[in-house]
């Protein structure tokens, strides 16, 4: 695993710029740091400044909607097959859900970030390593820089490099609030709403530099969004044999599960495989008795993970 503690230049990710990002592509634009034109180009395309398109090419990439070659020395970005998926690509398809207005898409987006063991950055740290629930963030800076020197194989920086990545991420995830000196009460910075993951409410602001992100049953996570993530989970963990079956506890502690990515308690995750094993008819299906707890996944479910987010969206794509 590589280390990668910067590159958003401290912004959160916003509405819109995933949009804009794939737009960008689609419409024969580059992203390019050495490339003044190019620079130029994206600058004037997207309407924010240098380091802005820096931070849009930065959550694009992370979130896998788009991704770079290396062609004759230089790197050459390309909307992924997530990317053309959710937001078009520019021949006609317009995507899924191209502004977020669904909340699944933002459960989806979430996953893509935080599904990821090639490169370690403080949410992916947070979201598949951490074990805490309650935390201060000087010490969650702390414990990331100190996990991150046996995870990562490469040089890390200064311990000051992953603060600014821990912010950013507390930025993006959480609604900031700030003391009122009229009510002596708390009020939610309307600067925060702009990051689409906030809305997840995963991680709560409680003042003072101290949060809060308990594991629960997550009720508000769509079924069809969770069964995308198990396969895709499940793909990767048997990649290297022919088995169909999972078991319970890789699902909900393993790094990239999605019981660790979507912070789900042990019932919740045990209803969300309830929920499961219905929508599909039992092609999905686990049991649960004298201690064996194992989740069986049928072979015409196996490669079929993008049939589930279809069905999610075909309920509101008509």
């Amino acid at each position: 695993m590589k280390a990668r503690f910067t590159g958003h230049d401290t912004f959160p990710l916003r509405y819109g710029w995933l949009f804009k990002a794939i737009n960008h592509l689609n419409s024969n634009g580059k992203f390019s740091s050495t490339d003044e034109e190019s620079i130029r180009h994206s600058i004037v395309e997207l309407g924010v400044g240098k380091n802005m398109v820096k931070a849009i090419q930065y959550w694009a990439e992370s979130s896998n909607i788009i991704e770079a070659d290396r062609v004759e020395g230089t790197f050459v970005h390309t909307a992924s097959e997530n990317g053309s998926y959710l937001f078009g690509d520019g021949s006609g398809d317009c995507g899924q859900d191209p502004y977020l207005e669904l909340p699944g898409s933002i459960w989806l987006l979430h996953f893509w970030l935080n599904f990821n063991s090639d490169q370690l950055t403080a949410y992916r740290y947070f979201f598949n390593y951490s074990n805490v629930q309650h935390f201060e963030k000087s010490k969650l800076v702390d414990d990331c820089f100190e996990d991150a020197k046996r995870l990562v194989r490469t040089e890390l920086g200064n311990i000051s490099t992953i603060k600014k990545d821990i912010d950013c991420f507390l930025n993006s995830y959480s609604k900031k609030v700030k003391a009122s000196t009229v009510k002596k009460a708390t009020k939610v910075d309307e600067d925060h709403f702009t990051s689409p993951l906030a809305e997840l409410n995963l991680i709560q602001d409680n003042g003072g530099g101290f949060y809060i992100s308990n594991l629960n049953e997550r009720s508000e996570l769509p079924v069809e969004i969770f069964i995308f993530a198990l396969l895709e989970f499940f793909k990767v963990e048997t990649k290297e044999s022919n088995v169909s079956t999972i078991d319970f506890d890789s699902l909900l502690t393993k790094p990239c599960s999605p019981g660790r990515i979507f912070r789900l308690s042990e019932s919740g995750l045990g209803q969300k495989l309830d929920e499961v094993q219905e929508l599909t008819n039992k092609e999905i299906s686990w049991v649960d008795s004298l201690g064996l707890r194992q989740v069986n996944i049928s072979t015409e479910a196996k490669d079929n993970a993008i049939t589930y987010l279809n069905i999610y969206y075909g309920k509101y794509n008509v």
